[in-house]
């Protein structure tokens, strides 16, 4: 937290530090899902599309202050994913994410579809405004702090999520299902509220994002989206707290450094980082990290 603090003073262009901390929203949300549930969604980034689109309508034609927007369109991604999820949770394994993967694509042909969505263009040109009426967001150091508030309120919200009861009975199904189920546990409904906390807070990923850059596209409800989720979440470390976060300023760095220097190989690059991460670390950054500093203490 302090290094994300100083950072925009020490040189780091404001708008590439807010972008990766939205991701690191959407990643951390992810993790619930899958490191501490053991649920793999395909289709995580129609629910951070459809917030961003919710937002960017609300805030540029309905005239919403950027708070009630971030808000709604938070909302809008949470009972879309107790929708989704009433569904997709009956299932489990390939079955799930496949389910998952079809509402994903449903949603991103209604987005392509909608008038209100501008279609392929996107919805551009997304007003900031002024916080509470009183912060005006326009500037970029102001908008950074209000997005890294968010994040760590998010950050501290999932660990106390994890540490909770409710967050032990996760961990349960996760390892041993079976054995939650014989213990007296409704298995279903525990998943489906991780899967609509894992949805709310990947749409207010999605809504800060539209804030932040003015602006929704396609590629924000686009399934390549959700496969760079779980690309983040497995580089830095599956059920690990700082996981994500790394995985997320990793990817995103990686995009925004590579783009200009290797065009569309940085999708190549990327890849190959991720075919690696597999094969010589599984745990991930943090998750390998964490696992030697346990062999140490052994010894």
């Amino acid at each position: 937290m302090v290094l994300l603090m100083a950072a925009p003073f020490l040189g780091v262009y404001p708008i590439f530090l807010m972008n990766a901390l939205c991701f690191a929203i959407f990643a951390c949300a992810f993790n619930l899902l899958l490191g501490y549930t053991g649920l793999l969604s395909f289709g995580h980034a129609a629910f951070m599309g459809s917030a961003a689109y919710a937002t960017g309508w609300l805030v540029r034609s309905g005239g919403l202050t950027p708070e009630l927007g971030v808000i709604a369109g938070t909302l809008v991604a949470g009972v879309l994913g107790l929708l989704v999820g009433l569904v997709a949770i009956r299932r489990q394994g390939i079955y799930f994410a496949m389910v998952t993967l079809a509402m994903a694509q449903m949603i991103y042909f209604i987005c392509l579809q909608a008038p209100f969505t501008g279609g392929e263009d996107g919805l551009q040109g997304v007003p900031r405004g002024k916080l509470l009426g009183v912060l005006p967001l326009d500037n970029d150091l102001v908008m950074y702090f209000v997005v890294l508030a968010v994040f760590a309120a998010v950050f501290l919200g999932i660990m106390r999520i994890v540490y909770s009861p409710y967050g032990q009975v996760l961990k349960a199904i996760r390892e041993n299902e079976p054995r939650a189920v014989s213990l007296g546990y409704d298995v279903d409904r525990y998943k489906l509220l991780a899967f609509v906390l894992s949805t709310t807070l990947a749409g207010l990923a999605g809504s800060l994002k539209t804030l932040v850059l003015g602006f929704a596209t396609l590629s924000d409800v686009h399934w390549s989206l959700s496969g760079e989720v779980v690309l983040m979440t497995l580089l830095g470390g599956m059920g690990t707290f700082a996981g994500p976060v790394i995985g997320a300023f990793t990817i995103v760095g990686l995009q925004n450094f590579l783009a200009d220097r290797v065009g569309s190989w940085v999708t190549v690059i990327i890849g190959v980082i991720f075919v690696f991460c597999v094969i010589a670390f599984r745990r991930g950054i943090v998750g390998e990290l964490l696992a030697w500093q346990q062999r140490r203490r052994s010894h």
